[in-house]
């Protein structure tokens, strides 16, 4: 038997490429027929893993696992491969069922990000940059990735029962996200990524510090929202609306104890966009129901924040009180932050500094250490303006232009059962404004990652809107009958 042991060892290696081989060809197959196979466990990872392991104490390293997994030799993270893999299959399952890609008009736009990329890579190659700095995650790659997310998710929910199912999978990772981050806050210590105990000396307990978390519970809160309080009656069973009713308690709730200022404001906005599609009188009977639940639990939890804050004031310049800049003393770290920044994109503000850049100064920032030290900064916005410059700020305006642009149609042509997703969507990126203004989206995988998910759900809800009026329309329509020429 010890004899054998050497040949097994050595032909471990082997069986796992082959069970590998094995998995992917049953992957292809299953993709083929039923591309939204492929893609529930790859928004599963993104809906269930942390990206981030900041501020626990317990954790040295600041890598992000399984979205930087692969990102040496391979440039990017295994798992966006696999998603670029899914698409693969699922473009192949469209052409073999002669299947047109469903409308898009923020395909142009996805198309110059690349194009800027490769001009990026362009420049880099004559400047004797290396590749990955020019690919990094820091510098704009990561919005070039959003879009075969968007064109996946297109292509394999088509159908209007797809697009349903495609809700409730949101809804249901949504609520048992809040759920487990609820019972961990009351049970245990909270998220141990909690900077405010941790490094900041605040004494709270928080459900998540990742705010991706809490895009899941708000996405997950609009659906459950709107079908609950529509004026048009959507039958479902009874299941469905106690997992809604549920959802709707439990999201606000495991935003709230975030205690993360862009979470509270982003739900704020999003909820403003889930209200604005219901009628006058409805608005005004949840505003009277709700707000007097929501607001004091939103001034409890900023109060017991705010009141250990060091440097924390009163009132809205208390709330922001890392944001503003001072008249006397020194400022503060995400203050100078910005301001390094600024300076440098006004000496470049055409071209950028380019993707693999780092502003000058950086280094009078405590947390810009390590390989990633000056390379991203506290502003989607202003990073975007930072690598790339003015011509990166006019492709991220056109594209939230193509966004905003179809959303409001969409908003309005949308059915009952459908309108839920669509929602869902607009108010996914209206909760993630203030992160865009004031954090970091770009450079973060599964941030981005999560922001294409918002993009594409009113356009594959409008898309299988319209394959179903389509249907019914085909089939209210009678055959042509056949006209035989005389022999």
């Amino acid at each position: 038997m010890y004899e054998l042991l050497p040949y097994i060892y050595a032909s471990i290696p082997f069986a796992v490429l082959l069970l590998l081989m094995a998995l992917s060809v049953v992957g292809i197959g299953a993709g083929m027929v039923a591309p939204r196979l492929l893609v529930y466990p790859y928004l599963a990872i993104f809906f269930l893993f942390n990206s981030t392991s900041y501020g626990n104490l317990a954790i040295i390293s600041y890598g992000s696992g399984v979205y930087s997994r692969g990102s040496g030799l391979l440039y990017f993270a295994l798992l966006l491969w696999y998603m670029l893999g899914a698409w693969c299959c699922a473009r192949v399952s469209a052409s073999f069922r002669r299947q047109a890609a469903p409308p898009c008009n923020l395909r142009p736009w996805f198309f110059a990000w690349f194009a800027l990329l490769v001009g990026h890579i362009v420049v880099a190659t004559f400047l004797d940059k290396k590749l990955s700095a020019a690919l990094s995650p820091n510098g704009f790659s990561n919005i070039v990735w959003m879009a075969p997310l968007v064109s996946l998710m297109l292509l394999s929910f088509r159908t209007r029962e797809h697009v349903v199912e495609l809700g409730r999978f949101i809804m249901l990772a949504g609520l048992g996200r809040a759920l487990y981050g609820l019972a961990r806050w009351a049970v245990g210590g909270g998220d141990p990524n909690n900077v405010y105990a941790n490094m900041n000396e605040i004494k709270i307990k928080l459900t998540f510090f990742d705010i991706n978390d809490s895009l899941l519970c708000a996405l997950a809160f609009s659906i459950a929202a709107v079908q609950l309080f529509q004026t048009a009656r959507v039958e479902r069973a009874r299941f469905w609306v106690a997992i809604e009713w549920l959802t709707l308690l439990a999201t606000p709730l495991c935003i709230a104890l975030s205690y993360r200022r862009t979470a509270w404001v982003g739900f704020v906005l999003a909820l403003a966009i889930v209200m604005w599609r219901f009628p006058w009188r409805r608005r005004l009977q949840l505003v009277a129901a709700g707000l007097p639940l929501m607001a004091p639990a939103l001034v409890y939890v900023a109060w017991k924040r705010l009141s250990q804050t060091k440097g924390a004031g009163q009132g809205l310049s208390g709330f922001l009180y890392d944001m503003q800049s001072r008249r006397f003393g020194a400022e503060s770290e995400r203050v100078l932050e910005l301001k390094l920044a600024l300076a440098d994109f006004l000496s470049n503000p055409v071209t950028g500094i380019g993707s693999w850049g780092r502003y000058t100064g950086y280094q009078r920032v405590s947390w810009q250490t390590g390989v990633d030290g000056g390379q991203f900064i506290h502003s989607g916005v202003l990073h975007i303006g930072l690598k790339t410059g003015l011509i990166g700020l006019v492709l991220l305006a056109g594209t939230a232009w193509a966004f905003i642009h179809f959303s409001r149609r969409a908003l309005r042509e949308l059915p009952p059962e459908l309108l839920g997703m669509g929602a869902a969507g607009v108010a996914g990126i209206a909760f993630m404004l203030p992160d865009m203004l004031i954090g970091t989206p770009f450079p973060q995988v599964r941030t981005s990652q999560m922001l294409a998910i918002c993009l594409a759900l009113p356009y594959a809800a409008m898309a299988a809107s319209h394959a179903a009026r389509a249907s019914a329309h085909a089939a209210q329509v009678p055959p042509r009958r056949a006209h035989l020429a005389p022999a």
